[in-house]
């Protein structure tokens, strides 16, 4: 792609968007295999056949959402800093970066809700809905809400961290070459 375009500007949306729905899938796939009780219980499919490829769907779906509130964050960011003068290569390394750091919130946000239900299991099944009675899937049912939420909480600072770090690169470099 040229510089200065605004086709660059819309590369970069449709990639958030398309990241958004990589999340869900990734993050899914490994949820719904961790605990199909949580998705049969939270989203209340006692009638699908394959909790697993559905939950991945799901995750496609909700990703592909969190992609567009991402979209709208960073490419705002994105446009209104460069104009569409920046190549479309160097900004998704900052893309793929936000990616990771979601990634990364993810599991941290599974591992505190580890935390929390191994600390006090009394207090995870009165807090959350539906939560298993036995040890094990206990801890796989906190592992998967704990990690969504990770993955929203830290896809929206991430989001926004990661166009604050843009913008402060740019306009360093911006500075620097004037």
């Amino acid at each position: 792609m040229n510089r200065k375009s605004p086709l660059i500007i819309i590369a970069v949306a449709f990639t958030c968007i398309f990241m958004g729905g990589l999340t869900g899938a990734v993050t899914n796939m490994v949820n719904g295999a961790v605990s199909p009780l949580y998705f049969k219980t939270i989203m209340r499919w006692n009638d699908v056949q394959n909790v697993w490829r559905a939950s991945i769907a799901q995750g496609i779906l909700e990703g592909l959402l969190y992609g567009v509130i991402f979209a709208l964050i960073f490419a705002t960011v994105f446009g209104t800093v460069t104009k569409g003068d920046y190549p479309y290569i160097k900004v998704l390394r900052y893309l793929i970066g936000i990616f990771f750091a979601v990634l990364v919130c993810w599991g941290i946000g599974g591992l505190i809700a580890m935390g929390l239900a191994t600390l006090s299991p009394e207090f995870y099944k009165r807090a959350f809905f539906g939560v298993p009675d036995e040890f094990g899937p206990m801890l796989c049912y906190a592992w998967v809400g704990g990690s969504i939420w990770g993955a929203m909480f830290g896809g929206l600072l991430s989001a926004i961290l990661g166009s604050v770090i843009f913008r402060t690169h740019w306009l360093k470099k911006y500075n620097e070459s004037n």
